[in-house]
């Protein structure tokens, strides 16, 4: 079972949102919190949060500053920002950060419940909307930073991060290429280390500006 940190400084949106994701019974919300500040001293307290389900703007700290602490102390905890707002600088900015999706709050409790188990499986849930235009402004940013090309990477390892690019999961891929879930994650692990990236989010942008899928 999956346990969720929900912050969010309305607390009716709390419960409606708890409400919905615990019709899955692979979710449990275990803890809440108002705001940024008060989802930190939780983690600190309680160690056994899976998935940080993150409003962007509260008040004493918000969900981008919040979901920076959060991937730099705890990186092995998800992060999906969630928000009324359609606005792609915070999702350019928590997507930098770490955060493993970004959805709208317009969206209905089978794609929350969906993205998730996309989340939770190495996924990268992007709402419509806000895809529309964050891609365009990740293809474009940061001019500086070097290409690094992908001649090094070997046939197999090509072709999963093509199919990361695409937005599979681990489990989708192991089903697509006929391994196992840890073979994938190991290839996973080995394409990072050989293109020099961060994290899952960084794979999939690049395989975005690379055109390898």
């Amino acid at each position: 079972m999956w346990r969720l940190l929900i912050v969010d400084d309305q607390a009716i949106v709390r419960q409606g949102l708890k409400l919905m994701l615990e019709q899955d019974e692979q979710i449990s919300v275990v803890q809440e919190a108002e705001n940024g500040t008060e989802a930190i001293n939780i983690l600190e307290r309680y160690h056994g949060i899976d998935l940080v389900l993150m409003d962007v703007r509260m008040p004493e700290m918000n969900g981008v500053e919040a979901t920076r602490i959060i991937k730099s102390r705890w990186p092995h905890i998800k992060v999906l920002i969630l928000t009324t707002f359609n606005d792609e600088e915070y999702a350019m900015e928590t997507l930098k950060d770490g955060a493993s999706g970004f959805l709208l709050k317009s969206a209905d409790s089978e794609k929350l419940i969906q993205s998730v188990y996309s989340t939770m499986n190495e996924g990268l849930p992007i709402h419509e909307e806000v895809a529309a235009k964050v891609i365009p402004k990740l293809l474009h940013a940061d001019e500086k930073e070097k290409e690094i090309e992908h001649e090094q990477l070997t046939a197999r390892e090509l072709e999963i991060v093509r199919l990361i690019g695409a937005g599979k999961t681990n489990r989708e891929i192991a089903e697509s290429l006929f391994l196992s879930v840890g073979t994938v994650k190991n290839y996973v692990t080995t394409i990072l280390q050989k293109l020099a990236l961060r994290d899952r989010t960084q794979l999939a942008i690049y395989a975005v500006k690379q055109g390898l899928y």
